[in-house]
């Protein structure tokens, strides 16, 4: 138990990992096609769960269209992006 502390207490207050290195990466047209279909799908079903929740009374109609608002921004982003994922910024504060 001694030694599980310790190697836990050690990582928590071990130096922060640099910053990763950066790379241009770019994908060919057709991987953005399969990319965006698959992308487009997963995005289709999610928007089916959110109306279901809606549907249901989980979610107000209200809540449903922003959540659904913020999914489709972030689609829109992501092909902005070439599909390529951006790992440069923390998604959350506590992840610095």
């Amino acid at each position: 138990m001694l030694a599980f502390l310790l190697v836990f207490v050690s990582q928590a207050y071990a130096a922060p990992d640099q910053a990763p290195v950066k790379s241009e990466i770019k994908l060919t047209d057709q991987q953005k096609q399969e990319i965006a279909a698959l992308e487009k799908e997963i995005l289709k079903q999610k928007k089916t769960v959110i109306t279901k929740y809606v549907e249901f009374g989980v979610l107000s109609e209200a809540q449903g269209k922003e959540i659904i608002s913020r999914m489709e921004k972030r689609y829109q982003m992501m092909e902005q992006n070439g599909f390529v994922p951006r790992f440069d910024k923390p998604m959350h504060r506590h992840c610095r």
